[in-house]
């Protein structure tokens, strides 16, 4: 019986279990994270509207893990020993003969002054907090914005940022008060969005002139304030700000000896094995994997990464194929509460279709469908 130990509980993690249990339905499987929980952070954009509240996007998986046989190990991941083999944690060792990590990224938090901006893709906490600041504010200057790792070009998160923005603006216009409010976009990005494509760049910048906001771009990030955003070209006032930092590997991997990108990520090859390591691989926000520089860090990919990654390490564990790769692929609906522009990209094609209320519904009908799996 093989022993197959998985750390994370987010989308490239259960994506894992799924193929694992679809291939072998007799392997150990054993799962480490804090909480036995999904957070589903694609539906953070509506709580700030009232769409969905944190029970909404909370799923427990006792009964995921009961129907896939899984062992849960609570507990935070401290380090890695016998070249893997052992997983360390807070809360004790995990043995394994092989290993998936999918433990996600951690947001770069080096600006002066950056706990002074709300990072929505933390979690469900952080858009609560987005929630009750609109609730609170009679007006003001609401800036919106991101960043990237400057050393690890995909390990971005920008995509929800235009949502909140476009969010936001069409929340207040529904309240009757956004003539109370300026909106700014900002990045050091001179075309912030690109990664999309220059068609959905041009677009988004487009839809922030009709809706009246403002941006200040291509300069790089300086600091924060309370009231305050500064970059090497000029500053302006705000009195909410937030801002997706870039990405960067978890601290436990400092007590590692696993091989890391310029960037801090894990370096991986395209089947998604860790380099140099034995039966150890890794999927989702953890990796740094081969492709194009516009490669998305969602959950999409995390899912084809994930499916790559079980099915090679048990090819290695049978003694079987381990070729399995992942296709580089952008899926995302770019949703503005009660509309949605759907873009797709691919190493050889690009489209993007023009904001509809069906794209808004398919991707509420999406979460549905894609959280039905894990409840």
């Amino acid at each position: 019986m093989n022993k197959i130990t998985i750390i994370g509980a987010g989308f490239a993690a259960l994506s894992a279990v799924r193929q694992v249990r679809k291939q072998d339905k007799n392997a150990e499987i054993t799962l480490i994270a804090p909480l036995a929980e999904l957070h589903y952070l694609p539906g953070i954009i509506w709580i700030p509207n009232g769409l969905r509240t944190r029970e909404d996007l909370t799923v427990p998986l006792a009964n995921f893990f009961g129907r896939m046989n899984v062992k849960f190990h609570q507990g935070n991941v401290t380090g890695l020993r016998d070249g893997g083999r052992i997983v360390e944690t807070d809360n004790g060792e995990v043995a394994n003969d092989g290993l998936i990590i999918a433990s996600g990224g951690r947001f770069i938090k080096k600006l002066p002054g950056i706990e002074h901006a709300i990072t929505p893709c933390e979690g469900i906490s952080a858009a609560e907090k987005i929630r009750d600041r609109l609730k609170e504010m009679q007006g003001g200057t609401i800036a919106i914005g991101f960043a990237g790792n400057p050393n690890e070009p995909s390990a971005m998160r920008g995509g929800p940022m235009f949502e909140f923005l476009f969010g936001t603006d069409t929340l207040l216009r529904q309240q009757g008060r956004r003539d109370k409010f300026k909106l700014v976009f900002f990045s050091p990005a001179a075309q912030p969005g690109n990664r999309l494509g220059p068609k959905a760049m041009s677009g988004l910048l487009s839809e922030m002139g009709k809706r009246g906001i403002e941006t200040h771009l291509g300069h790089k990030m300086k600091s924060f304030t309370a009231e305050k955003v500064t970059t090497e070209g000029g500053e302006f006032n705000a009195d909410l700000i937030l801002f997706m930092p870039g990405m960067t590997g978890n601290l436990w991997f400092d007590n590692t000896t696993l091989p890391r990108s310029a960037g801090g990520l894990l370096k991986a090859d395209q089947h998604c094995k860790v380099d140099g390591w034995d039966k150890v691989y890794v999927a989702g926000d953890s990796g740094s994997f081969p492709g194009p520089d516009w490669m998305p860090k969602q959950a999409h990919m995390a899912d084809l990464q994930a499916a790559a990654a079980a099915k090679n390490l048990l090819g290695e564990l049978n003694g079987g194929a381990t070729d399995a790769t992942f296709k580089v692929e952008l899926v995302c609906i770019v949703d503005s509460v009660n509309k949605g522009m759907l873009v797709s990209r691919t190493e050889k094609r690009s489209v993007v279709l023009p904001a509809s209320r069906v794209f808004h519904w398919a991707k509420r009908g999406f979460e549905w469908w894609y959280l039905r799996q894990y409840r």
